[in-house]
């Protein structure tokens, strides 16, 4: 890696879909990486958007060929907006990981919407987008890819625990970076929620006043895919989870109350006592669930700052683009299974 800095707007969207995560971050190369978030912003979707991303899952090729488009030309105006807003005059290129709607590593596919190429073109800038379908072509998992982040930035942890959509966890052991889902989290804390016309539990408060569900509890903790060692999606969510919370038919308060719960064990389950633990991601906001991971791993916690707190990823998928034009390793085998270490994503010129 050669020494030096770089300007770069990170551009995330997780499966929870509380908006486009954009990060204007300086990364600085000598003996360590290090960083700097300047400027960052979470633009919520409007409700036409939030439909299109939630229904694109049932939609036919040709749909989604036209959505990408769309979608790529919406994240490069609201990348220009970002940059007028802040008036950012250095920038060497734009890092965006897009929109998942299918990923099933098994089968060999995986699908982040969001052309780059209208990116480059609106904003006027290069754009390296893409970062996962080389992985799963190479027999990997296409997931998780903010592992090599944690490797590189936040080293002095014994784990990074990110709690969205997905919790996942990243650890080193043997000079040898492990990555994994936990359990799908906020995406169904949401789904529900929802059903409440509200967009999340706020503080998990709903949560707390809920009770456990003991055997819809237990029955989560046998689902089939936390037996694989595949990454998980937003299938497993509609095709398993949804069907099996709903045919308890209890209340929504007592629903998220379990599911707080499961999470937590689950997250529990991968945790050693007594470790320093980082927090990111929004569930790292659900006081009640922060609360139960304490309380059933016996853990150092930590909570950051509410910019890394919400920006961790859009930063990480900065790096991963910076390391893609190095011609440097930004997929890790150990993480996703791929045949080998790889540079992974796919460059756009404006």
């Amino acid at each position: 890696m050669k020494k030096g800095t770089w300007h770069i707007i990170g551009v995330m969207s997780g499966t929870s879909l509380d908006g486009l995560d954009m990060a204007y971050v300086r990364l600085s190369y000598k003996e360590s990486f290090t960083y700097k978030i300047i400027y960052a912003e979470t633009v919520p979707y409007p409700k036409d958007w939030r439909q299109k991303l939630l229904s694109a899952f049932h939609s036919n090729s040709d749909e989604i060929q036209k959505l990408t488009v769309k979608y790529g030309k919406y994240i490069g105006e609201k990348v220009l907006a970002f940059n007028n807003k802040y008036a950012i005059k250095n920038l060497d290129f734009i890092a965006s990981h897009g929109h998942t709607i299918f990923h099933k590593p098994s089968e060999g596919y995986t699908l982040q919407i969001g052309d780059g190429k209208s990116i480059a073109k609106i904003t006027n800038t290069k754009v390296i987008n893409n970062f996962r379908t080389q992985d799963v072509a190479l027999g990997g998992q296409g997931a998780p890819l903010v592992p090599i982040g944690d490797r590189y930035l936040f080293a002095n942890f014994d784990y990074c625990l990110n709690i969205g959509g997905f919790s996942n966890i990243s650890y080193e052991n043997n000079n040898e970076r492990i990555a994994y889902d936990i359990c799908p989290s906020n995406i169904v804390l949401n789904h529900y929620a929802r059903k409440m016309n509200l967009e999340y539990d706020d503080k998990g408060s709903i949560a707390k006043t809920g009770k456990i569900s003991s055997a819809l509890l237990q029955a989560l903790a046998k689902l089939s895919f936390y037996n694989s060692n595949n990454s998980m999606g937003y299938e497993q969510v509609t095709e398993q989870i949804i069907p099996l919370i709903d045919s308890y038919n209890i209340k929504i308060s007592d629903v998220l109350r379990t599911y707080t719960e499961h999470i937590a064990q689950k997250i529990s389950e991968n945790l050693k006592a007594k470790k320093n633990v980082l927090i990111t991601g929004g569930g790292a906001y659900n006081h009640f669930l922060i609360q139960r991971i304490k309380a059933s791993s016996n853990s150092f916690i930590t909570i950051p700052n509410q910019t890394l707190i919400e920006y961790k990823e859009a930063l990480i998928f900065a790096l991963l683009g910076l390391l893609k034009l190095q011609n440097e390793v930004n997929c890790l085998s150990s993480v996703t299974k791929a045949i080998k270490n790889h540079s992974s994503g796919v460059i756009h010129l404006p």
